[in-house]
């Protein structure tokens, strides 16, 4: 984090220096046996290609999604109604949850940033603040059902542990989320503190 803060590496490079750390470490330590690295590097495959499957799954029917222009008609009807800017914004929110209960975040991102960034931006809102409400509200939206990518990838982990009660357990995560993200919309300056610092 100290690395990508001071521009030393990209969020892509930051991972790898991570993992590279949690390596070296685990050597260091004498705690990761050439069996366990197999293991770890099965563990890894299988749980990356499952979130692709998912991925690719939640892609199309994102797809699906554009080519009803359902998004876009959504993002209109935000625009024209005669709300305040917090009620606009806590509308916004509510349709990307509603969104991730149906789509991958990716998708989610890549359809609707078009259309409601010029909105909250003629709102006043400063983009850096909305970059931060998006991340929050698409990690909200891969703990809900049914796509759900993040519980599932947790379920595929933990085998012996059933699907409801994974999404139980993540229902405390979102109304976490759900109180950071109204503390947001309040107190905007609480996400613009760390990237002001950079500035």
């Amino acid at each position: 984090m100290g690395g990508l803060f001071v521009g030393f590496f990209t969020p892509t490079e930051a991972a790898a220096v991570g993992a590279a750390g949690t390596l070296i470490i685990a050597l260091a330590g004498r705690n990761l046996s050439w069996k366990g690295f197999l293991q770890s590097l099965y563990e890894t495959t299988r749980v990356t290609c499952m979130i692709l499957v998912i991925v690719a799954g939640a892609t199309v029917f994102g797809h699906f999604l554009a080519v009803t222009r359902i998004p876009f008609d959504i993002g209109g009807w935000v625009s024209t109604l005669p709300l305040s800017s917090p009620m606009i914004i806590g509308l916004i929110i509510f349709i990307y949850l509603i969104m991730g209960c149906l789509m991958d975040s990716l998708a989610m991102i890549m359809l609707t940033i078009p259309i409601f960034y010029p909105v909250v931006t003629s709102l006043g809102y400063d983009p850096i603040w909305f970059g931060v409400i998006i991340v929050l509200v698409t990690e909200m939206g891969v703990i809900t059902p049914p796509v759900g990518i993040n519980v599932y990838v947790v379920a595929g982990v933990a085998r012996d542990v059933p699907l409801h009660i994974i999404f139980k357990g993540a229902l405390h995560l979102l109304i976490a989320q759900l109180v950071t993200a109204l503390l947001l919309i309040f107190f905007p300056q609480i996400a613009l503190f760390l990237p002001g610092l950079m500035g």
